[in-house]
């Protein structure tokens, strides 16, 4: 069960869809991944762990299931229905995906079953997914498709190379550039989540008004199963590595003024953008979108809190909280919290991120959503404490926005998410005001 920056909790990177090469099935997966779903549901976590094959039984362990997993559950409420599976074969592996509504909302279960009928994957996903998410995108009105054109890029080299998107505008350039950086978990270029594609409308938003945009497929996405296999994880190899290689590829670009690229990260992309521009000086500046400042764990606990888990589940999250805090180098990593290894905590240990900016003299622009329950006020009041004064820093918080910077009302959930919306027009103007008002005498020429 997935807990990434964009969901339930949505704040820690998930290794558990895992998909790999396996022989034909001689069983059949609906039934098997149904009889999951049920374990799941029940919370009979011993009897759901007892389907997993090998390499799931050592990610997920039954405290995971019951610190992490379980909190979601209870945050959904009750099953009102679940509907006719999907299945669909993935690298061998068949996917298997439930479109189950709660009382928060409708969620799909995604289960990975391999050629033996295990368990090798396990995935929660708000609204819909795949061609129907696809088809339920409708370009944003400021978009205009005939200003910019798509380049099909790879991002990095073998064994991790990642396919990619350029949007690059009409015109002679050269251009400032833009690469995104997404959040936690296995994020596609696009950060799907339900019907919502934000980083595809910053893309074309931006493109439309003359920025060169570079978008790419997550490390966990494209290689699920390497990346759970990885002993000794940190966020190096989850982001920042394939970031660097991003920010190159843009540079080397046609068209693209290689001193004006910069970089745009979101929730965790955004937590750790100032340690990324503190590996590649070549950065032009930074553009954070509700970044949290705080350790990824406490706000882990925090949005359990917000989402209602019982007093029982918070309390273990406390425990294991105080396990991480209490890690040290050389501690093995066969040991893993929320999923992941000790590595990839101790890497992150003593990180913080403002502490990092402040020492950073390129441009940074900090983004907040008033209405974000993940990534809060708390955390942009961090980074103004940190950063307000520096010249080169400027703040914007939208107060009806939530994480994912789309408009609306009240008190956000999970389920919010479910729901169509766009990356507010005046967040995009705001990012192509900021980097053309930098890169003006970068000689830029868009199209008129």
């Amino acid at each position: 069960m997935q807990a990434r920056h964009c969901g339930l909790p949505f704040l820690l990177a998930s290794l558990m869809l895992l998909t790999a090469f396996a022989q034909p099935f001689p069983q059949n997966p609906a039934t098997i991944a149904r009889q999951a779903l049920d374990f799941l549901l029940q919370q009979r976590f011993s009897d759901l762990r007892a389907m997993f094959d090998q390499n799931m039984s050592q990610q997920v362990t039954q405290n995971t299931l019951e610190t992490t997993v379980a909190p979601q559950l209870n945050s959904l409420g009750g099953v009102a229905s679940i509907g006719e599976p999907l299945v669909q074969e993935n690298q061998g592996y068949e996917v298997v995906t439930f479109p189950v509504q709660f009382e928060a909302g409708k969620f799909n279960v995604i289960f990975s079953v391999d050629a033996q009928g295990r368990i090798a994957g396990m995935f929660l996903q708000p609204g819909q997914s795949g061609a129907a998410v696809a088809a339920q995108w409708t370009r944003p009105s400021y978009s205009d498709p005939s200003r910019f054109h798509e380049i099909h890029v790879t991002v990095g080299r073998a064994p991790w190379s990642l396919p990619g998107s350029l949007l690059m505008p009409v015109g002679a350039g050269p251009f400032p550039g833009l690469v995104l950086v997404q959040g936690s978990g296995p994020r596609d270029r696009d950060e799907t989540i339900g019907p919502n594609r934000p980083f595809l409308d910053i893309a074309e938003g931006l493109a439309s008004r003359g920025i060169a945009v570079l978008r790419y497929d997550k490390r966990t996405f494209v290689y699920a199963q390497q990346m759970a296999a990885l002993p000794h994880l940190t966020v190096e190899q989850e982001v920042i590595e394939d970031a660097i290689s991003a920010v190159a590829l843009l540079q080397h670009q046609p068209g693209v003024n290689p001193s004006r690229v910069f970089l745009l990260g979101h929730s965790l992309g955004g937590y750790l953008a100032p340690r990324i521009a503190k590996q590649d000086p070549a950065i032009a500046g930074l553009i954070i979108m509700a970044g949290n400042a705080r350790p990824i764990p406490q706000l882990i606990l925090e949005q359990s809190q917000e989402l209602g888990a019982p007093p029982q589940q918070i309390e273990q999250l406390k425990q294991q909280i105080a396990r991480i805090n209490a890690l040290r180098p050389g501690q093995a990593d066969s040991e893993r919290f929320f999923g992941v290894p000790a590595s990839y905590w101790l890497d992150l240990k003593n990180y913080d991120p403002t502490a990092v900016a402040q020492n950073l003299q390129i441009p940074m622009l900090i983004l907040q959503g008033g209405r974000d329950y993940q990534v809060t006020e708390t955390d942009y009041d961090l980074w103004k404490s940190a950063l307000e004064g520096k010249r080169n820093v400027t703040f914007r918080e939208y107060p009806d926005l939530n994480h994912l910077f789309l408009h609306g009302q009240g008190r956000s959930t999970p389920a919010e998410y479910e729901q169509a919306g766009h990356v507010s027009f005046e967040v995009v103007e705001q990012i192509a005001r900021w980097i053309q008002g930098l890169s003006a005498r970068g000689g830029a020429k868009p199209v008129s």
